[in-house]
């Protein structure tokens, strides 16, 4: 891995300690990366909400979680672009591990018994068990999909700066969204729903999802260079993954 050399004197280091510093702000984007995906895979799933179209006036059906979509592609777009790849990945195995443990927990107070003393036991039980209740094919439609997805997202933003040399940001968050997105939602939705629902509306649904969370990520393009340009800034940090092994299994920067 390797710095750009627009990066000052003071951050910049031979290569292989060029990702063992410590940064300002990294645990927090890690931090917030991980929040943001398990209150999307938490809260949003069980919900579809409707939203009319300002002057067109159509109304437009989406799932809760998609409302989280565009603050976690900002972190996963920002991780990449500011820290590398190989830091980008750590986080990305936290947010695996958060949705693992998530998922074994809900699994685990859904299926011990209530007591029965406790007359609020049978209000709350049916409410869990809706909630976080999902079938297996959901969960591993969701862990599958947002592992790929990332790890697509993330080794296509940091190709893709080595090719346009670190010039012309909207071209890799919008072109590793589409690839990442494109992925997640062609995992999720047949592992989830194959057999389940018909064909036609599975297919209609996948292409919606992509369609929907492109067109979110080059709305929210602006905000992602505000945010990316300022922790350059702070962090006096512009990483180019020049000599980055880009296996997703591994932990080593």
């Amino acid at each position: 891995m390797s710095h750009s050399p627009a990066v000052p004197p003071a951050a910049a280091s031979p290569s292989h300690q060029s990702n063992v510093r410590h940064y300002r702000y990294y645990d927090l984007v890690m931090a917030a990366f991980v929040t943001v995906l398990l209150c999307s895979n938490l809260i949003g799933p069980g919900k579809t909400c409707i939203l009319t179209l300002p002057l067109i006036g159509l109304p437009l059906t989406f799932g809760a979680g998609n409302l989280f979509f565009p603050i976690g592609y900002i972190f996963g777009d920002v991780l990449t672009e500011v820290y590398g790849y190989a830091r980008a990945r750590k986080v990305i195995w936290a947010g695996f591990g958060a949705m693992i443990f998530a998922t074994i927990m809900s699994f685990a107070v859904i299926h011990f018994t209530p007591d029965p003393a406790e007359p609020f036991n049978a209000k709350i039980q049916p409410a869990l068990e809706i909630v976080f209740g999902n079938t297996w094919r959901i969960v591993v439609g969701s862990i599958l999909a947002f592992w790929v997805g990332d790890f697509v997202n993330s080794y296509a933003l940091a190709k893709m700066k080595l090719l346009t040399r670190g010039r012309f940001l909207w071209t890799r968050t919008i072109g590793s969204t589409i690839l990442g997105q494109g992925v997640d939602s062609m995992l999720f939705y047949p592992i989830a729903f194959a057999g389940i629902w018909d064909g036609n509306t599975l297919l209609r649904v996948v292409m919606f999802n992509w369609l929907f969370k492109v067109s979110v990520e080059v709305v929210f393009t602006p905000v992602t260079y505000l945010v990316v340009n300022w922790l350059k800034r702070v962090e006096g940090e512009d990483y180019y993954d020049r000599d980055t092994d880009f296996t997703p299994f591994s932990l080593q920067d």
